[in-house]
């Protein structure tokens, strides 16, 4: 079985050392051959956005899959006209476009933050009255991270988010007073058979993933998350790992968006899930029956931005897992995560502290 993964970033390289244990070969389309995925398998050197270099990996595999959401799809369309692309293109171009998932949450009666397209500082300027303030600002498209987003407090602001941001097709979004963020994962085969993960409960800082926390146990929660996650994965016909992060507000949920790939806030999953999301994931696009997605215990896990803490110190704490991606530092840059999987919710707590003061993380 090979697997061909677009882009060949951490979560391409987490795939591929998923996918060795169980006979699955890979090769990634990346324009850097030493990246984080060309550390652990071979890269045919292209750019993403060219179809005939994704013509060029796809014929050396057997199903084709992305760890990145900026594909072009009409490009992916045309790379892979005579293969195996999973997830479905469809779903990409869904999570590409900020406009694309409100009507998808809409068609499938899924709650979400109230919205306004805007193609111009008069659409922009109206928004206020009719969502209130503050208004968050959000480029529909290459939105991650933290990137192309403004949060707008005033009307005195509104005319500097919109160049900002480029003057780019955009939505305006409602304020969400939140309680917390929360993300499900899902995996769906290419039989259809579907399992979730639980809930984990994510912190953002400046707008990237700082910690996840898992499982968020609420069963009233879990079942509504996982009925949406349902609704989606039908509507799409989907294969692989699909995650969808949520607010909880008042105590409900509120789609906020959606992830057509394996994702940062499952990273827990590697040590603390029964089988991870990166193995579920190879397992569901080649065919192979889904693994068990039960938690193995209580766990934490810490991104490491910008550049490693002294691993010395970070593997001196009991329990903890360091994932190194193998990047050069450089300031907002995910390099890394650490996990730890405790027995008790106490004792995750403690760890957890532990960990984030040997971080040198305030």
């Amino acid at each position: 079985m090979r697997v061909g993964i677009i882009g060949a970033g951490q979560l391409g390289r987490m795939l591929a050392l998923a996918g060795y244990p169980l006979g699955i070969q890979t090769r990634f389309l990346d324009p850097n051959a030493n990246g984080s995925g060309g550390q652990v398998g071979p890269v045919v050197v292209g750019e993403i956005d060219d179809a005939a270099r994704i013509d060029a990996l796809a014929r050396q595999v057997d199903v084709v899959t992305f760890d990145i959401e900026n594909v072009p799809v009409d490009t992916l369309r045309a790379g892979t006209a005579d293969s195996i692309v999973r997830p479905p293109p469809e779903a990409l171009s869904i999570a590409q476009d900020r406009l694309n998932e409100k009507q998808l949450f809409g068609r499938l009666n899924i709650p979400a933050a109230p919205y306004m397209p805007i193609a111009s500082l008069g659409d922009l300027e109206r928004a206020p009255d009719a969502l209130g303030w503050p208004i968050v600002l959000k480029a529909r498209r290459l939105g991650y991270d933290g990137r192309g987003q403004r949060l707008v407090q005033s009307a005195a602001e509104l005319e500097v988010a919109w160049r900002e941001l480029g003057r780019v097709p955009s939505l305006a979004e409602g304020w969400v007073d939140f309680e917390r963020e929360l993300s499900l994962i899902a995996v769906r085969g290419s039989d259809g058979a579907t399992a979730f993960y639980p809930l984990a409960e994510n912190v953002h800082v400046d707008g990237i993933l700082h910690t996840t926390t898992a499982p968020y146990q609420d069963e009233r929660t879990q079942s509504r998350a996982e009925d949406y996650l349902a609704l989606m994965l039908a509507e799409l016909d989907y294969c692989g790992v699909l995650t969808v992060e949520f607010f909880l507000a008042d105590g409900e949920l509120m789609a906020n968006e959606i992830a057509p790939r394996v994702h940062n806030s499952g990273h827990w999953t590697i040590e603390g899930a029964q089988t991870s999301q990166f193995e579920n994931h190879m397992r569901a696009i080649v065919g192979l029956p889904l693994g068990g997605t039960s938690p193995t215990g209580f766990s934490f896990m810490l991104n490491l931005i910008g550049e490693l803490p002294d691993r010395e110190r970070l593997l001196k704490i009991a329990g903890l897992h360091l994932h190194d991606y193998g990047k050069t530092p450089r300031p907002k840059r995910k390099i890394g995560h650490c996990t730890l999987v405790t027995a008790t919710e106490e004792e995750r707590s403690v760890r957890a502290d532990e960990l984030i003061a040997v971080a040198g993380i305030p």
